[in-house]
């Protein structure tokens, strides 16, 4: 494809615990940013952009193709690349009009746990994807990892989405637009590219929001505080609602639960106060918030709005946001920062030694020692995004006990 403009490389003064993209870009939010050499590569809203990042800035470059798949908000002239809105669309997809430092502050006053665990995890932004991106992609979520959801998401794109550029030998395509995706071949075809019983929701969930759902739906649902990046289609019906509307609507879908539901509110419509809760989740409340007294894999919608309420009522607003910063710090990906820490680690251990005697008047002697010991733990699988989470082994002996007869 022949380039029309390329920008020279422009910055952004940002400091790293107000963004850290080699974390927020990997954590399971978006799927199709791509590292090239330093570079992070992604097309949005009908251009190529790449992102590396210092200690004080943010650097950006942006490649437009001869004609964008998309109208420019506002219009560029042609061959003007310093008149282009990228700079805008970066800090609306960025999300960079919250202060996140002061909001991890106020997180770790109210949290004992996250005061823990985010100072290894500083920048976890949330990014303002398109509604309808997130929504795709949160169906290919099920039962799936980020390698195999990043994958799918690249099928999608290539088979089905315009091309924009290519960055050294590798090609960028947008994302299919809703109508790309309703044709009677979609289903059979994402079978075939290893989409399983994904390419079902996917069609269907198209063939809806195309025929079933008025112009401006997806704008119609998304946080007013938070409003969507390109302008409103002309003729569409908007009418405010809230997170729990936005919601239950969203459960209309095919092959959208409450975990793809809040996960479209989350990081599609800006309903920072959505708590995506699946099993990993579920876990995490267990484990570090005493949440519920029996363990348990499977969870009603009670439960799940329980945890979700737990979570709002102890970080407030953008609850949503803390949650991706602790779901991020569990993350296989991120165990290099944490490892750290735990290797070498001096943990008390409970010996207990049972003594017997041979002399029937002596009868049996127990006696307690404590040994330090150093310990490691090991994580062998990656956390699915948002999803069930595979079975952890862990290396770790919470109780050693041996037991010897003396003579």
């Amino acid at each position: 494809m022949s380039l029309a403009r390329v920008s020279e490389w422009r910055k952004l003064p940002l400091s790293l615990a107000e963004l850290c993209i080699d974390t927020t870009l990997r954590c399971g939010q978006s799927f199709r940013w791509r590292k090239i050499n330093d570079e992070w590569c992604c097309t949005l809203y009908g251009r190529l952009v790449s992102l590396k990042q210092d200690p004080t800035h943010l650097h950006y470059k942006v490649i437009w193709p001869k004609k964008p798949a998309y109208p420019l908000t506002p219009p560029v002239a042609d061959g003007e690349v310093d008149g282009d809105d990228t700079e805008e669309l970066l800090r609306h997809y960025l999300s960079l009009k919250l202060d996140l430092k002061s909001l991890y502050e106020q997180w770790s006053e109210a949290d004992p746990n996250f005061r823990k665990r985010a100072p290894e995890f500083g920048g976890v932004r949330m990014l303002s994807q398109d509604a309808w991106e997130a929504l795709i992609c949160f169906i290919c979520s099920s039962n799936n990892n980020i390698s195999r959801i990043s994958q799918m998401v690249h099928k999608l794109c290539t088979h089905y989405g315009p091309l924009i550029g290519h960055v050294e030998d590798e090609a960028f395509h947008d994302f299919p637009t809703p109508e790309a995706l309703t044709g009677t071949s979609v289903e059979a075809h994402l079978r075939e590219l290893g989409f399983g019983y994904r390419a079902k929701y996917i069609a269907q969930t198209a063939s809806i929001v195309v025929n079933d759902r008025p112009k401006g739906w997806f704008e119609s649902l998304t946080n007013p505080e938070n409003p969507c990046y390109l302008k409103t289609p002309e003729g569409a019906e908007l009418a405010q609602c809230t997170y729990k509307e936005a919601h239950e609507q969203l459960l209309q879908l095919s092959g959208v639960g409450p975990k793809v539901a809040d996960c479209v509110c989350l990081m599609g419509l800006g309903w920072g106060e959505a708590v995506p809760v699946d099993t990993h989740v579920w876990q995490i409340a267990q484990r570090d918030y005493k949440f519920g007294k029996v363990k348990t894999k499977t969870f009603n919608k009670t439960m799940y709005d329980a945890v979700g309420d737990h979570f709002r009522g102890l970080w407030g607003k953008y609850a949503g946001w803390a949650h991706s910063v602790l779901f991020t710090a569990d993350l296989k990906t991120f165990s290099e920062r944490t490892v750290k820490k735990e290797e070498g680690e001096a943990v008390t251990v409970k010996k207990e030694v049972k003594v017997e005697e041979d002399a029937p008047l002596l009868g049996r002697k127990r006696k307690v020692v404590k040994t330090t010991v150093k310990v490691e733990v090991e994580e062998t699988t990656e956390a699915a995004p948002l999803e069930s989470s595979p079975k952890r082994r862990k290396t770790r002996s919470q109780t050693v006990k041996r037991t010897s007869r003396s003579a």
